[in-house]
């Protein structure tokens, strides 16, 4: 089944998205700072939410792995 129609799938894609911008960012801040609008903002803003609410991303990332570890 396709991460579209099945929402954990979804919410693993965009948390994946959100740590890997963040990550890259934290390497190479100019890769994703000169687009900071159009289709590719869309990395700048899940860097820039990784970066704001990491508490938050990470606990959702240990949640996660925990219900796609134990309860699937």
């Amino acid at each position: 089944m396709s991460a579209i129609f099945n929402f954990q799938s979804l919410l693993t894609v965009i948390l994946l998205l959100i740590c890997t911008c963040a990550y890259i960012r934290s390497l190479a801040p100019s890769l994703l700072d000169r687009n900071k609008t159009g289709l590719l903002g869309i990395f700048w803003k899940c860097a820039r939410i990784g970066e704001r609410k990491s508490p938050y991303v990470a606990v959702c990332c240990v949640v996660m792995a925990f219900s796609i570890l134990f309860i699937q």
